[in-house]
């Protein structure tokens, strides 16, 4: 279809009614024609010259002068065939779509899909799909005064819209509409299979099979399910499954087994195999429907104890296949701000996620439900994927009418994505239990219905293989009533030196959150800013346009994320004592400190592999151009992070623990399931001097203490570690004492090793 799309100013159209193309033409909007769909308003408004670039300087300001707007995307389109439908597979967000000037479907949750069926005319019809101002649409309700949340986002309390679109510590306000997914004519099915849930019962690793269930929902045209029959047929390789079952019902739940089973696993513990599975469903002999899929056989448990007890017992743990999994890891956030682009950057993002060596992802709360794209990838790459529900950082009402909007987006996206294997957790929310407490009352998140009930009975109903956690940081009633350490934490803490007390007395099993922030290049800083040069004004405040890229809302000292941009340079000024006045030194020393942080902060975790679990950093690629914690920026340029998180991320890894008794401890890190000898060098780069050498084997699936090297009080060194395994060199770094050291000397001994990995 050959989208146009019309805009004007609420006060000026709330009270008018808009049907049809006429309607718009008459009303005299503006028009663009040749809209993009998939789109969002934005991208069209800046292509026609009535917007700035929002991604620039300042201009993201400008986005908030349109959050009064109200859209109309209208086209013609042509049936043959009338019995159809049109398919909107996403909205941003509250939208009444009309076809022929009739109301056919009314819209209010960015994450649904709609199918529109109306009395379609042979030949052309018109289709209107009317946007509203979602944040004038949001005073329709009252938020209770137990309700609290960011500051900006009130909103996103009702509304069903990826809440970072109201502004974030990560993400610009840019208060999207448009039709951000695709829109496609279907022909209505007679017979059509509508759900198809395959799922592992158990596995049998001794005798290489697998028990099975396979169910599946269908519409039948017929009067008797019994004139139907459905067959399935999967294979991987050299294994293969194969049944066909007469239908009693338009439901089928189907109990099998898999002999010479390919089970799929995580990186580093195995191949991630996937069966190709068909589904056809016959009414009498002839075939009326076919449903393709990949599925991955495994198991998933996620083992909890809730709290840390007084000896430090607690544990947060996946296992699959009835494996400890130690998942190393990064949160997935925004693509972009403006959604409609993400699909085009999964495949460059995920490239990196398998260059720098992960095993799962953390899909965050505040963004959208991602591509089918992604999850594909993820299955194909042994990656495994924790998904939160689509709220965060707030306490939602707890409101009958918001809960039954949540549980049938839930609901969608649970059947939507289930079959994925990569799939090994559902989360509830993003922070949401510590929202309870950020007023200063003493709530108990417990008693937030949304997470305990509405979500986990939707879980449970529609794919009760999988484990729910209700909240991402989980406080139950156990740890709350105990008040004791969490073993799953977001270590956020005061931010300051990465080796400070906060970070180095962390006794959390798993860290699914943790970062430092990092400038991006300079090449990438010229991209965005008019005078990157300039990072403070006279008066010590950041520049207006640092404070926009760090992603402020508004250009007032002291409003929130305004710290940011001067926290990252105090960062810069604890590590190196003073920071360098010049741009290109600067962003360098800031890499560097980005960069050995995200090193420590993996490393600490990996060295206590066993007590230890996992560690999912925060992030790998920003959404729009921005100072963050990413590694890569918006344009892909990688920071030196990056660099370093790969090597501290090989499977097989040398690496320093802290120092203990005036010496510091090697470490060998063997993630695989096998034991592996490797031999080992430590060097004083700029002494030039081997410290350490030997070999030794690492044993599988462990952390190995290897050797220990004495050294000086306070002394500020930089070691190369380099090891040989099956005759390929490896290699990984460590500086004592890293705090207050000398620039120079640090770029020096990084010369020397290679590790000078700067895209300034």
């Amino acid at each position: 279809m050959n989208w146009s799309l019309a805009y004007e100013q609420n006060f000026k159209c709330k009270d008018m009614e808009i049907r049809t193309a006429e309607d718009i033409r008459k009303a005299g909007f503006e028009i663009i024609e040749n809209a993009t769909v998939p789109g969002n308003v934005e991208i069209d408004l800046m292509k026609a010259g009535k917007l700035p670039d929002i991604y620039y300087s300042t201009n993201t300001l400008e986005a908030q002068k349109l959050e009064n707007m109200h859209y109309w995307y209208f086209a013609e389109f042509e049936l043959d065939d009338t019995e159809s439908y049109l398919n909107f597979e996403g909205i941003d967000t509250i939208a009444d779509i009309y076809i022929n000037g009739n109301l056919a479907e009314s819209c209010e949750n960015m994450f649904s899909s709609y199918r529109v069926y109306s009395n379609f005319n042979p030949g052309k019809n018109q289709v209107v799909v009317h946007i509203k101002p979602v944040c004038i649409e949001a005073r329709r309700y009252n938020i209770p005064v137990s309700s609290n949340g960011l500051k900006y986002n009130d909103p996103a309390m009702y509304v069903r819209k990826a809440a970072h679109m109201f502004g974030w510590d990560i993400m610009p306000r840019i208060v999207s509409a448009g039709i951000w997914k695709p829109v496609t004519i279907e022909k209505i099915k007679e017979d059509e299979i509508t759900e198809v849930y395959l799922t592992t019962m158990s596995i049998d690793k001794e005798n290489s099979n697998a028990n099975m269930r396979f169910c599946m929902h269908a519409e039948l045209s017929g009067d008797f399910a019994r004139d139907y029959t459905v067959k399935v047929h999967g294979v991987c390789g050299d294994s293969e499954f194969t049944f066909e079952e007469m239908l009693w019902h338009n439901n089928i739940n189907h109990s099998f087994s898999i002999e010479n089973v390919k089970l799929w696993w995580p990186r580093n513990y195995g191949e991630a195999n996937l069966y190709a599975v068909t589904v056809e469903l016959y009414y009498k002999g002839e075939i009326k429907d076919t449903y393709k899929l990949n599925i991955g056989v495994r198991t998933v448990e996620l083992l909890n104890a809730e709290m840390i007890d007084e000896n430090d017992n607690g544990e947060f743990c996946f296992v699959i296949n009835g494996q400890r999994i130690f998942a190393l890891g990064t949160n997935w956030v925004p693509l972009d701000a403006l959604h409609s682009n993400d699909v085009n950057r999964i495949e460059d993002a995920m490239a990196m996620i398998d260059d720098i060596g992960c095993n799962m992802i953390r899909c965050w709360g505040g963004n959208v439900y991602e591509n089918d794209k992604f999850y594909e990838i993820c299955d194909r790459m042994g990656i495994m994927v924790w998904q939160d529900f689509g709220m965060g950082c707030a306490v939602y009402p707890q409101d009958r009418n918001f809960a039954a909007k949540l549980e049938q987006e839930a609901v969608e996206q649970i059947k939507r994505l289930r079959n994925y294997p990569s799939i090994v957790l559902w989360a509830g929310d993003n922070e949401c239990d510590c929202a309870y407490l950020w007023s200063g009352a003493k709530r108990d998140p417990n008693e937030n219905f949304l997470t305990r009930e509405i979500l986990r009975k939707a879980v449970l109903a529609h794919d009760y293989t999988r484990p729910y956690l209700p909240s991402s940081p989980y406080m139950s009633e156990k740890s709350i009533k105990e008040n004791l350490p969490l073993p799953e934490e977001h270590l956020w803490g005061p931010r300051d030196y990465f080796k400070g007390n906060y970070y180095r007395n962390s006794v959390c099993h798993f860290a699914s959150e943790t970062g430092y922030h990092g400038f991006p290049s300079v090449k990438s800083l010229k991209k965005f800013l008019a005078n990157p040069e300039k990072i403070f004004n006279d008066n010590g405040v950041a520049t207006d346009e640092y404070l926009v890229h760090a992603a402020a809302m508004e250009t007032v000292d002291g409003a929130p994320y305004t710290y940011r941009i001067r926290l990252a340079y105090t960062q810069v000024e604890t590590l190196f004592g003073k920071a360098a006045e010049n741009l290109d030194d600067f962003v360098k020393q800031s890499q560097i400190s980005q960069a050995e942080a995200k090193k420590y902060f993996i490393e600490k975790f990996r060295i206590g592999k066993g007590h230890r679990t996992g560690i999912l950093w925060w992030n790998l690629l920003d959404g729009w151009p921005q100072v963050s914690d990413a590694v890569v920026d918006y344009y892909y340029s990688k920071k030196l992070a990056y660099h370093y998180i790969k090597r501290s991320q090989q499977p097989v890894c040398l690496m320093f623990d802290e120092p203990f008794d005036s010496k510091i401890v090697l470490v060998g890190v063997n993630e695989f399931l096998k034991d592996t000898r490797v031999e080992y060098e430590v060097t004083d780069v700029l002494a030039d001097k081997v410290v350490l050498s030997g070999n030794v084997y690492l044993k599988a699936d462990a952390a190995t203490r290897i050797d220990a090297l004495e050294i000086e009080p306070g002394e500020k060194k930089f070691y190369l570690i380099t090891w040989t395994k099956d005759g390929v060199e490896y290699k990984n770094h460590y500086f004592t004492n890293i705090i207050d050291i000398d620039y120079k000397e640090y770029l020096e001994a990084q010369t020397r090793c290679g590790m000078d990995e700067y895209d300034i």
